[in-house]
């Protein structure tokens, strides 16, 4: 395989809430190769989740017919809070990490300089450097999957915060004493806007076996733990009124946080990435809706433009590799 003469590649882990995605990627964003696994579930040992990581390294970089020493480092995306310095995994609501030390004992197992960075500040780097938010300097990315995640590029640079943790938007509280959230929280904007919930609101209308929801039915053979969310997506692309309903819903409320997001925050641009966004207009049409509906000193005001994200779901392991090259590689 051919390679562009420049920086080494670096390899991109992004670890979501159920799957596990890895590939070898150029300095100019090109993705050599790539594979994906199953995220462990939140019970297993975080020694497991590490085994899926090396394992996911060590395929890419054989498929890629690279040898360790001509990559630059290993970029990790993690779905959680990382310490301000990079090295912890401090929380992940969907894993079994607590005060994980992931950066060391990654770097151990692989013999490579490891650099861990938030999933979601992964993503919105990627799609600042290669994708839907190329050229604008400050960048909001929402990702809707197994929850919400967030990240913020200002000024050419990942936001993080003073402790590391900005973005967690999804953690918001929408509703006072509402849906009871994995973090511990009620009414988080996550409980209402996310692929999690596609999922949630297309059963119940399956459960409740009604001939609204007959197409759905059909589709997970009347199973509702059958269905999954491209499911649902494809049965709304083909003109189900039930499953364009669901993602309708999830549209608005993820408008409604986004105006106090882009009240807050004033960015140039919103992304949208995640699995959720595969439905495009179906959830992004009311969510603009919404936004402009919400946002304060609307009339007065520019409103951001709400976009699908460029890069799907390779953002995260595309942002990892390349903030890990960054981090490794001297600047003169």
């Amino acid at each position: 395989m051919s390679r562009a003469a420049g920086a080494p590649p670096a390899v991109g882990v992004d670890i979501g809430g159920t799957t596990v995605w890895a590939g070898a990627v150029e300095e100019s964003g090109r993705v050599l190769a790539q594979v994906h696994r199953a995220t462990p579930g939140r019970s297993t040992r975080p020694e497991v989740v590490e085994d899926v990581i090396v394992s996911a390294v060590r395929e890419v970089l054989l498929d890629a017919r690279l040898t360790p020493d001509q990559v630059v480092g290993v970029g990790v995306g993690a779905a959680g809070f990382v310490s301000a310095d990079r090295r912890t995994v401090l929380f992940a609501p969907h894993l079994s990490w607590r005060d994980e030390p992931l950066r060391d004992r990654l770097s151990r197992r692989l013999s490579l300089p490891v650099t861990i960075e938030n999933d979601a500040n992964a993503a919105a780097w990627a799609e600042h450097r290669f994708g839907a938010g190329q050229g604008e300097s400050r960048l909001l990315l929402v990702t809707l999957g197994t929850g919400i995640g967030g990240g913020l590029v200002l000024d050419g640079r990942v936001e993080r915060g003073r402790h590391g943790l900005c973005g967690e938007f999804g953690h918001m509280v929408m509703v006072p004493e509402g849906r009871r959230c994995e973090c511990g929280n009620r009414g988080c904007w996550e409980q209402y806007a996310s692929g999690s919930v596609v999922l949630r609101e297309a059963r119940e209308l399956v459960r409740a076996g009604g001939p609204y929801a007959a197409e759905l039915a059909r589709r997970c053979g009347g199973l509702p733990e059958d269905l999954d969310g491209p499911a649902v997506t494809a049965a709304a692309h083909a003109g189900d009124a039930a499953a364009q309903e669901v993602l309708a819903e999830v549209g608005r409320w993820l408008g409604l946080g986004l105006a106090n997001l882009v009240a807050a925050l004033d960015p140039g641009c919103v992304v949208v990435g995640g699995g959720v966004s595969a439905a495009d207009d179906l959830v992004l049409g009311p969510a603009r809706q919404t936004l402009a509906r919400h946002l304060t000193g609307r009339g007065h005001r520019p409103v951001a433009p709400v976009r699908a994200a460029y890069l799907g779901p390779s953002a995260g392991l595309i942002g990892a590799a390349d903030l890990a090259r960054i981090e490794q590689t001297p600047q003169v």
